[in-house]
């Protein structure tokens, strides 16, 4: 019975955690402040025990931070300012998949956050994370086509 015990404790020990992929420059310092930062609850779901440098998932992984990911350049798809933060979403994975992937824009080191599920729930998303994120120094703007003319 003491066998049974030990090995239900250890795997929840070692195989509970969410395991998610590292952006390239996770291991910035200005990533360890994001993850610092970085709320215990996102959509009203609890923060997971995540492994990867850089990176926080709530909810099972329906939520997923990764800091340090490529910064964007310039592009055409959406861009939403939330708060003062730039967020630029990935149309095509959105369009291919229905997954809700959205890129700091500006900011070095660059952040991405994905929802699954229901893509009204992104922009809540942003606004629970935005205070982790707007830390980094922004250089660079989204512009509109009003900017341009």
């Amino acid at each position: 019975m003491a066998g049974i015990a030990a090995a239900v404790a250890s795997y929840f020990l070692f195989f509970s955690k969410t395991s998610v992929e590292p952006g390239p420059f996770a291991g910035n310092p200005k990533c360890a402040d994001v993850i610092s930062r970085a709320p215990e609850t996102v959509l009203s779901k609890h923060r997971d025990d995540v492994t990867g440098k850089g990176v926080a998932a709530w909810g099972d992984g329906s939520v997923v931070l990764r800091c340090g990911v490529t910064p964007l350049r310039p592009t055409t798809n959406l861009c939403v300012t939330i708060n003062g933060v730039d967020w630029v979403l990935d149309e095509e994975r959105k369009q291919k998949d229905g997954v809700h992937v959205l890129t700091t824009y500006g900011r070095d080191p660059a952040v991405e956050v994905t929802v699954k599920g229901d893509g009204a729930k992104a922009g809540d998303a942003l606004i629970d994370l935005n205070r982790a994120v707007r830390e980094i120094p922004q250089k660079s703007k989204c512009l509109s086509l009003g900017d341009t003319l």
